[in-house]
């Protein structure tokens, strides 16, 4: 629970340190509300009109209802399927359900209550991160650009869901800000605490490193350690680093060495409960069967187009953030959440759900957005937000996020 006490201090020290930071975030955390509201108004009319609950679409359904059972029973609940898969609650990562167990303690709220206004606040955080990303890389405008742009995603309803997509963003950008900044003890609480929220957290981790061993080297060669930002170079700076590096790998460490330990199966005991779910990472074979299987009939092969469309748009992205030279710790972290998104082996509806973290991606595209006139821009973000809350209506009212 210490953990716990800690997120509050560790994102006010990510911040950024310039005078009027809100302020200067403002526009984006606006837009980033209204497109969000826009989302929920258009859900809770088209639940309505088919005679669902869009809160309960929202807070207790799929992964909601797991992550509310790890925080009302704890660890140790599983269902046996027919087939003989079984899928246990260990799969899920604790730091949603602890602050699901804070929030109804300390409240009147339920724990899915609790649930859906972590996700809404941490949404919020998510889009300062992000535009505090942005905005140091980039500039103002491309930060509020790349906010938009995260909160128009066709599956950005995800933001406003009991799910831990919206808490893991808000760790993860801050984390990186904070690389980028050079707050490298706040980075690595930061990371650990994402490394607490889901498996992904490995890439804010990779990210710390990589940014850490690389300040290592430049160090090797000017005879002093700097960090990222403006910062005193020496020993300390050094120290700092090593501290931050150190923290970073704890929380993801910690709880799978913890899995292993409760189910008897040692360090790698994680890996099974992932596969009881028939999830693991394959580098992408089943995930190209997939879509070759759609060309067995007509109306499924245009599935198939659109799903290659999608993977191709998502590594034409990528190559583009390389081809700009961002910065190494969001081409690492965008690199490995794309990988494990795209390689995983089960649920492949979900990877554009697992995908919502990689914001580093959308950079290219709030750049050529900023680059318009300001009527241009709000008239494409505008269009596309009421497309996504469309889609987001549709897609939650039907299959829905695995």
């Amino acid at each position: 629970m210490r953990i716990i006490g800690r997120v509050t201090d560790l994102a006010t020290r990510a911040t950024p340190a310039r005078p009027g930071a809100l302020r200067r975030a403002a526009p984006a955390l606006l837009g980033y509300a209204a497109v969000r509201a826009l989302g929920l108004v258009v859900l809770a009319v088209w639940s309505a009109a088919r005679g669902k609950s869009a809160y309960t679409l929202l807070t207790a359904r799929w992964d909601a209802l797991w992550y509310v059972r790890v925080a009302e029973l704890g660890y140790g609940y599983e269902v046996r399927l027919p087939n003989g898969d079984v899928h246990s609650n260990l799969a899920f990562f604790p730091l949603l359900p602890w602050l699901e167990r804070l929030g109804a303690t300390m409240t009147p709220l339920s724990y899915a209550d609790a649930g859906f206004v972590v996700s809404l606040l941490a949404s919020l955080a998510a889009a300062w991160g992000i535009f505090a990303v942005a905005d140091h890389v980039y500039g103002r405008r491309a930060g509020v650009c790349a906010v938009l742009l995260w909160a128009v995603l066709p599956v950005g309803i995800v933001q406003s869901m009991a799910y831990s997509e919206s808490l893991f963003t808000a760790l993860a950008a801050w984390s990186l800000y904070a690389v980028l900044t050079g707050r490298w003890v706040t980075a690595g609480g930061l990371a650990l605490l994402a490394g607490l929220t889901r498996p992904v957290g490995l890439a804010v981790v990779a990210a710390v490193w990589a940014a850490g061993i690389a300040a290592f080297l430049r160090s090797a060669g000017t005879g002093a350690l700097a960090r990222s930002g403006d910062t005193p170079a020496g020993a300390r700076g050094g120290v700092t680093v090593a501290l931050g590096m150190l923290l970073a790998p704890l929380g993801a460490a910690g709880y799978v060495l913890w899995v292993g330990h409760h189910t008897g199966k040692g360090p790698l005991g994680y890996l099974d409960v992932q596969a009881g779910w028939r999830n693991g990472f394959d580098g992408g074979y089943a995930f190209a069967r997939f879509v070759a299987e759609k060309f067995t009939s007509f109306p499924s092969a245009l599935a198939g187009l659109g799903l290659i469309a999608g993977v191709g748009l998502v590594v034409w992205l990528y190559v583009v953030c390389v081809r700009q030279r961002q910065p190494l710790p969001l081409l690492v972290y965008a690199g490995v959440v794309t990988a494990l998104a795209l390689c995983a082996s089960s649920y492949f509806g979900s990877k554009p759900r697992l995908l919502l973290p990689a914001f580093p991606l959308l950079l290219p595209l709030a750049l050529a957005l900023a680059r318009l006139r300001t009527s241009r821009s709000a008239l494409v973000a505008g269009g596309v937000a009421v497309a996504s809350a469309v889609y987001g209506a549709f897609w939650l009212n039907g299959s829905g996020p695995p």
